[in-house]
């Protein structure tokens, strides 16, 4: 009994350290360990975040190099080489990360103070282009600008992104009454609306809709003037189906591709994808081995990259990129649930609607790709051709790393 008490007296009487700086911790109750009073390195942003981007633009790098690498071979593009679609994705890339380099550098209160001239610069774009924009199929949506073409419409959803973030931060207050939270964030919305489907543009107009609804409702607003606004919104998408005859034939293409009014026109692009994942069953066929993008698939390094990752790499290639996704969905929404938990609600809408933006927009190119949705020309972030999506999309990923930056700032006892 003496030795046992020795032994506890031993384990509580009070020990000096070592040396200075040094203080001695107990481990696992048998002894004890130096630990230094040194702060622990605070990581300064989130590193698995920025692997999986980068996973996903190395990867978009490599399957636009394949899905295009024999478009030189139709007239259309006889005066390219094999690679000058991959490099022009690679100096789109380059481009970005610089930029996203200095979006990094600048505080969220700085991007709060900007939004609403933003969004100005954003609606002078979208009326630009509509006199000096680029004709390709029809639709005006780019700006040429030598080695790059810019497309406004993905300035807007950032624009309407940080916008309707500051506008929920300021309109706090009045959030229970219709008129005066919602009607001027809706007007707003509407005006962009009209310049994107004069381009046409009615994919990247949907995609707006649903970032301001999204930071609507992540913002508190009544759950009842919520789904009142989701029912115009649908109603409104209707309307422009039913007295759209170009629109309502792809609806029918895309309930019945097969079909031989549409097999060869408006369902031409779906039918071919089917075949091209129908191609890939569970493991592919081999990275550049798809027939599909030798001039059957049209647009097979833009808007249907996934049909091609799905014949060359099959199955598991397509579930791959869905994990990818919906992991980097979920990230980004966990870091504007933090800074909302630390009485950072702007910032926190921010990183949200970030994440319903790649959510959504993701979601509904694997949609088309995969025939669960009809055919609409949006990108697959982070991965389709396309150097304004990229430079648009790493700009607000960094932003997203800045705002988990000051969450861990303020979390360890610093300032923002």
């Amino acid at each position: 009994m003496k030795r046992l008490g020795n032994m506890f007296a031993a384990w509580w009487a009070p020990q000096a350290p070592d040396a200075a700086g040094v203080l001695p911790v107990r481990l696992g109750g048998r002894g004890s360990f130096a630990a230094t009073t040194t702060p622990a390195q605070v990581k300064g942003f989130d590193q698995p975040l920025v692997w999986v981007t980068v996973a996903l633009l190395l990867w978009g790098l490599v399957m636009v190099y394949s899905a295009s690498i024999a478009m030189p071979d139709n007239p259309k593009f006889v005066a390219y080489n094999h690679s000058h679609f991959v490099v022009r994705h690679a100096f789109s890339m380059g481009a970005a990360f610089a930029m996203a380099l200095l979006a990094f550098q600048i505080p969220m209160h700085m991007w709060e103070r900007m939004a609403p001239w933003l969004l100005i610069v954003a609606l002078v774009l979208l009326m630009v282009v509509l006199g000096v924009g680029r004709d390709v199929n029809g639709a005006k949506r780019w700006i040429a600008l030598g080695a790059l073409n810019f497309q406004p419409s993905e300035l807007a959803k950032f624009a309407v992104l940080l916008y309707a973030s500051d506008y929920m931060v300021r309109k706090m207050d009045v959030k229970e009454h219709f008129f005066r939270a919602v009607a001027p964030m809706a007007a707003a919305v509407a005006v962009i609306g009209l310049l994107l489907l004069a381009e046409p543009d009615m994919g990247a107009f949907l995609v707006i809709a649903v970032i301001a609804m999204g930071i609507l409702f992540l913002g508190g607003v009544n759950a009842r003037m919520f789904f009142l606004i989701a029912t115009v919104m649908v109603v409104a998408f209707a309307l422009m189906i039913a007295f759209s005859e170009w629109r309502r034939e792809r609806i029918f293409a895309y309930l019945d591709p097969w079909n031989d009014k549409y097999s060869m026109g408006k369902g031409y692009q779906l039918s071919h994808s089917l075949i091209a994942f129908g191609r890939g069953e569970i493991f592919g066929v081999g990275l550049g081995g798809s027939v599909e993008k030798l001039h059957w698939l049209p647009e097979a390094h833009t808007d249907f990259l996934l049909a091609v990752i799905g014949e060359e790499f099959g199955l598991l290639g397509v579930i791959a990129v869905i994990g990818l996704f919906l992991w980097l969905t979920r990230r980004i929404m966990h870091i504007g649930r933090q800074a909302i938990a630390l009485d950072r609600v702007f910032s926190g809408l921010v990183a949200q609607g970030v994440g319903v933006w790649m959510g959504f927009q993701a979601f509904i190119n694997m949609g088309v790709n995969l025939g669960a949705l009809p055919t609409k020309g949006l990108t697959l972030p982070l991965m389709s051709y396309g150097g304004s999506a990229i430079l648009i999309n790493l700009v607000a990923i960094a932003v997203v790393l800045r705002v988990d930056y000051e969450n861990r700032q303020l979390m360890h006892g610093g300032r923002v």
